[in-house]
């Protein structure tokens, strides 16, 4: 990327794949993966090594051929602790409640050649989070955020490996940084444009950060009784995420909390100098349209001045009208591809012979909490994101009540994530 000949990918997953292969064959970068000791990162690093360091990236539309291709990486790290050399740009793919641990676990001579940081997958207050952290240490640097990761990558045959499919690709990003206009950023934003991805960049990183649907949807979706029910006690039959009760959560009462939620995490935007999101608009641009005959442009255009039972209204008919996916082609039948058939996965034992909470809602539940306690700071009334938050820690309490003396991960203890908050609220106060 520019001046940043040496690139870090913290992180060990199918996206740091991707990205190390676009960075190398794109721009030209020397590319190095750091992960932590885990069996998964075990697999994958004896994956790279038998194919003597090679990355290989296929794509399941031709049209992403772009996105296609090997690398062969310069530097691999099995422990961040282990990471040596100098490194001008460090790539974050790791969740986001992750990253100060894994900057913890960098040297800090590592930390200090750095001159610009990327998140791929952050949420709300994370570029201040990294700020403050890296600043308490001494660390200037530049800190990007993107919306979201650019599309839908995944294990070639399902398990860690040298080789990922990345089996589709988003129309359009969010970005910001800290240093805005820097050269970095052009350059990121040129590289995501080339592929066909339109990139927005934004005045504020937590703007760009607020770009993320799974902020407004999540939390909603899956810290009710039907979902929270199906990850901890796994029923049967199988519930769906995105499917209307009784087969999944999605009732007249769930979209009316998810408009209230929506309407207060905007009021925390705003009152941090940035712009929200029309609700309904963005859930049609970022995730998927519907057909016009179900909802109107006019009804897309004009939902933030609606009255609150038509916004409702309105956000009920989308999810109905993806019940399947209306631009499929329908069989004899005249059925439709069954698209909101995404299963609601229960709670597991990894490869340590642990409990653990799936990626969602383990995921939303750092996320929501760090958004409660930003409110908090700034006084703003979230009365709903309250009520999601205990809805969810109620059901934490009571599995791990019934697993009494088995092997639970951290993700069974109710958390305040106080310290990330305390960081993200510091860096906020100083950001004009």
């Amino acid at each position: 990327m520019s001046e940043l000949n040496r690139v870090l990918i913290a992180g060990t997953g199918p996206t740091a794949v991707q990205l190390a292969v676009l960075l190398k064959n794109h721009l030209g970068c020397e590319v190095g993966v750091a992960g932590r000791t885990s069996p998964r990162s075990e697999a994958f690093f004896f994956s790279l090594q038998q194919s003597q360091g090679t990355l290989q990236v296929e794509v399941q539309n031709e049209k992403h051929h772009q996105l296609a291709g090997h690398c062969v990486v310069a530097e691999q790290f099995a422990g961040y602790d282990k990471v040596t050399g100098q490194w001008q740009g460090l790539v974050l793919t790791v969740t986001a409640d992750a990253y100060v641990a894994v900057l913890a676990q960098l040297d800090l001579s590592v930390l200090q050649q750095l001159r610009c940081v990327v998140l791929v997958s952050p949420t709300f207050g994370s570029n201040a989070l990294v700020r403050n952290y890296l600043g308490t240490r001494g660390v200037d640097v530049e800190v990007i955020s993107f919306s979201s990761y650019l599309g839908d990558t995944r294990w070639f045959d399902g398990a860690p490996s040298y080789r990922v499919l990345t089996a589709g690709v988003k129309r359009k990003l969010y970005l910001g940084s800290s240093h805005p206009g820097s050269r970095s950023c052009d350059i990121l934003r040129e590289l995501h444009e080339s592929l066909g991805i339109i990139v927005n960049v934004v005045k504020r990183p937590v703007e760009a950060e607020t770009r993320n649907i799974s902020l407004y949807v999540h939390p909603p979706l899956f810290m009710n009784e039907v979902s929270l029910n199906a990850v901890f006690a796994d029923p049967e039959p199988t519930r769906y995420v995105y499917k209307l009760f009784p087969e999944g959560p999605v009732t007249p009462d769930l979209i009316r909390t998810m408009v209230a939620q929506w309407k207060e995490l905007t009021s925390i935007i705003e009152k941090l100098g940035g712009t929200g999101v029309n609700l309904l608009a963005f859930m049609l641009e970022d995730s998927y349209p519907v057909r016009p005959e179900s909802i109107s442009a006019q009804d897309v255009g004009g939902f933030e001045g609606l009255p609150p039972v038509h916004q409702e209204y309105l956000v009920y008919v989308r999810y109905a009208s993806l019940l399947v996916d209306p631009f499929s082609e329908p069989d004899r039948d005249g059925r439709y591809f069954d698209f909101s058939a995404i299963p609601i996965r229960p709670i597991f034992i990894d490869g340590s012979g642990t409990w653990d909470v799936p990626r969602m809602p383990k995921e939303d539940y750092y996320r929501t909490k760090v958004i409660q306690g930003v409110a908090r700071h700034l006084e703003s009334a979230c009365p709903t994101i309250d009520a999601l938050l205990e809805n969810y820690e109620q059901k934490l309490v009571s599995a791990a009540h019934v697993r009494n003396g088995e092997e639970l991960s951290d993700a069974f203890v109710v958390q305040d994530f106080r310290d990330d908050v305390d960081m993200i609220c510091a860096e906020l106060a100083g950001t004009p």
